[in-house]
């Protein structure tokens, strides 16, 4: 899809001069456009130098354009560039299953946590999915579910995947033999782990999905398989058509032009710039951060839509000195209803209207003696094993009790608030999302780069402190 959107926004113009009229062509032996291949157009002028690195070009591979108001231009065509194909045909190392082999062998694990199931890849081994209830006097209740057991890697192609909006070449592991399904009759579960190449990566868990009734698939990012030039994301090499004014003609289509400032002034926001104080005050953003969060739904509940925002550009020891006494609030969610996090303070559920103002539902209120009494028969500090046998706190969990009344039980709102760990190429990015598994009883998934710092300070009740 990246490829057509690519040749969609980069011959738009050219396409747009052959509806307004037939071009001659002098094509050579060049081969036709496709979708696969993004091109862009470049107006040098009435004079034009050929580059002398990069695409070739000949002088006899050309387009004559004329426009619908007689505008004439020559549009040298490029021969077209190989990409990485050369680096696969030399390529004499190890497949991808060799190259996942160390990861196999470790016995390595990797973690999801969602607002209520805990997803765990065992790598080559198994896919479950739990949750896990301490109960007053009694033991750890464990709710779990084998996704899929046993791995049946394949060698032969090189599939590949849309994955957040790019064609992306994955290695797919095939597990089977997971729990009895009910809904399929008592027919086993199975997970599809499909593992992309991402240099940074540590092996973590991109996505879940259940794409058809007790049948998933997993999407795992991990730096191994990114020594095979194979399973590496391809950019495809950017095409330049050069296209030459003729006989007087103007640098650029008169139309074109035109359209050009159309399209500028329907981007251009039609708000007034925000003042110096909320431009002090207001979130930063400090970078294109596009990825949206969605957790898998609980229970059939539909669940709030999830936005992925930006928190302060404050240095990190101001910011989580801030966030821990509860005077910097972390807010999320988009569409109607937003949200807001102040630790140790409360969770709002709020809406902003310019005519009546800022309508407030308080979802949760802290109590630290509640919490306690909370902590005693939950979970409220969950831990992940590292590669080198190391013990590392993954989430905590908060309650947050003594909300307002829900009109449907006649009982306060309440909520467990799930701090987690999430690394992004956005240090300040944070995930806020809000759950409903039973009425008026709420989950809030708080999830940023920010919290991976203070996690190891939780103690036994999950309480956070400002790190030593």
């Amino acid at each position: 899809m990246h490829r057509v959107r690519s040749f969609i926004g980069h011959v738009a113009a050219l396409l747009l001069l052959l509806l307004c009229v037939g071009p001659s062509a002098h094509r050579g032996a060049s081969p036709v456009f496709t979708d696969e291949i993004p091109f862009k157009i470049n107006w040098p002028g009435e004079h034009v130098t050929l580059p002398a690195s990069g695409a070739l070009y000949r002088e006899d591979d050309f387009l004559i354009m004329t426009t619908a108001e007689k505008e004439k231009y020559k549009c040298l065509l490029p021969s077209l560039a190989n990409g990485d194909e050369d680096e696969e045909k030399e390529y004499m190392g190890h497949g991808p299953a060799v190259l996942l082999a160390p990861l196999f062998k470790q016995s390595s694990c990797s973690y999801r946590i969602e607002s209520y199931w805990t997803y765990e890849v065992c790598h080559g081994k198994h896919v479950r999915q739990y949750h896990e209830e301490k109960e007053a006097g009694q033991k750890l209740n464990i709710q779990e579910y084998y996704l899929g057991t046993m791995s049946k890697p394949t060698d032969a192609l090189v599939p590949t995947k849309n994955v957040e909006g790019q064609l992306t070449p994955y290695y797919p592991v095939e597990m089977g033999n997971g729990t009895p399904c009910l809904l399929k009759q008592n027919q086993p579960r199975s997970t599809s782990v499909l593992y992309v190449c991402h240099p940074e990566a540590k092996h973590e868990i991109l996505s879940i999905a259940e794409v058809t009734t007790c049948e998933y698939e997993v999407v795992v990012l991990t730096p191994l398989l990114c020594a095979h030039p194979k399973y590496r994301f391809k950019s495809s090499p950017v095409n330049t058509i050069l296209c030459q004014a003729l006989a007087g003609s103007p640098l650029r289509p008169h139309s074109l032009s035109q359209l050009d400032q159309q399209q500028e002034e329907l981007l251009r926001p039609h708000f007034s710039p925000a003042t110096e104080r909320e431009e002090d005050t207001s979130p930063v953003r400090e970078e294109a951060y596009t990825s949206t969060h969605k957790p898998l739904a609980v229970g059939g509940q539909a669940q709030v839509t999830v936005g992925t925002t930006h928190i302060s550009r404050l240095t990190d020891e101001q910011l989580i000195k801030e966030f821990l006494s509860g005077s910097y609030c972390l807010h999320g969610g988009v569409g109607w209803w937003k949200y807001e996090f102040c630790y140790g303070k409360h969770v709002h559920q709020y809406h902003e209207d310019k005519e009546q103002g800022k309508s407030i539902v308080v979802v949760g209120s802290w109590n630290r003696e509640e919490h306690y009494e909370w902590a005693k028969k939950n979970v409220a500090r969950t831990y992940q094993l590292k590669d080198d046998g190391t013990q590392k706190v993954k989430v905590v969990s908060h309650f947050y009790g003594h909300g307002d009344v829900c009109d449907l039980t006649g009982k306060s709102r309440q909520v467990t608030v799930k701090l987690k760990c999430k690394e992004s190429e956005s240090p300040h990015a944070v995930t806020v999302y809000l759950l409903e598994p039973q009425t008026c009883q709420y989950i809030l998934g708080v999830e940023s780069p920010v919290i991976c710092k203070i996690l190891d300070t939780a103690d036994e009740n999950g309480l956070l402190s400002i790190p030593s």
